[in-house]
């Protein structure tokens, strides 16, 4: 019998994971669980014999895959998937799924709230701005940037993307204006909503360079990771400008400096992008399922290395 550990620091909502262990026994495997443990010392010794794992923001490296023996396959509830070794799982032949899409509208939401919250001076009984006629810039097309653009046009922003991977037309059939680089993004919206993946040619890719080129009162808003944003440059920039604001779901590496300009700042807790009942039965369903579809009929549509 295939043995599936549900591994996750942070649990899935209860009636989430109460479907997903209904699905993997439906289907004849055994389903384990291992939630909010104490260290990766733990998640080492609960993966010696699994077949499967499905994991939130948990890492699983090289060390976890070689404790591993019989695993073939990881699936991150979620769409990043930079917790997850790609080198050592394709080495031993363990393919890595993401669930792309299911996280999506709860992202998109957080980031226009983070906006509205920021731009209302985190409601502390002061003038703010309204974010009706500012332009709002996409960084990435994809499953995020169109739900947030689709709210943002329900607040009368103008908006705007950059993708080199969605072409023109089709982001025009959605009525948004395509942006031909990323300094044109940034040099011309007041707001600026980040979606790119952490790779190594993203990584520190949002500099001071785009940053300080952003227009008056600028806000950049960050449900991506901070992998993406070059701190130093940050930093420079609240230095440099005393009218720009930076709002995110993850907190950077650098936040305790940045506590002077706390007024411009906003970092929620911990990462809380997905963090809403839909979006945990959403994505621990179809975590489930593409395992199950795996294992019965090679089905690797998700597949990530």
């Amino acid at each position: 019998m295939k043995k599936v550990l549900v591994a996750t620091d942070k649990p899935f909502a209860k009636v989430a994971s109460d479907q997903i262990r209904t699905l993997i026994t439906e289907a004849g495997f055994e389903c384990l669980f291992l939630e909010k443990y104490p260290d990766q010392q733990a998640l080492m010794n609960a993966v010696t014999d699994v077949d499967a794992i499905i994991i939130r923001s948990d890492i699983i490296d090289k060390a976890v895959m070689d404790q591993a023996g019989k695993l073939s396959i990881v699936v991150r509830a979620g769409a990043g998937y930079d917790n997850v070794d790609l080198s050592a799982a394709t080495e031993k032949g363990v393919v890595v799924m993401n669930t792309p899409g299911q996280n999506s509208n709860a992202v998109a939401e957080l980031a226009l709230g983070m906006m509205v919250y920021q731009a209302r001076n985190h409601f502390n009984g002061s003038s703010g701005t309204e974010l009706f006629g500012k332009k709002l810039g996409i960084h990435a097309y994809g499953n995020v940037g169109k739900h947030v653009a689709r709210i943002a046009k329900g607040f009368g922003m103008k908006v705007y993307a950059f993708d080199p991977f969605v072409s023109k037309e089709a982001m025009e059939d959605d009525g948004i204006i395509s942006m031909e680089t990323v300094e044109a993004l940034y040099a011309g919206c007041q707001y600026v909503s980040l979606h790119i993946p952490a790779n190594e040619k993203t990584k520190k890719s949002i500099n001071f360079d785009l940053l300080s080129s952003m227009p008056a009162n600028a806000m950049l808003i960050n449900t991506a990771r901070k992998e993406v944003i070059c701190e130093e440059g940050l930093q420079r920039v609240f230095e440099t400008r005393k009218d720009f604001n930076y709002v995110s779901d993850v907190a950077p590496d650098c936040k305790a400096a940045l506590e002077p300009f706390n007024d411009r700042l906003f970092v929620t807790p911990k990462k809380m992008g997905a963090q809403t009942a839909e979006a945990n039965i959403n994505a621990g369903i179809a975590a489930a399922n593409q395992i199950i579809a795996f294992f019965k009929n090679n089905v690797t549509t998700f597949k990530v290395n």
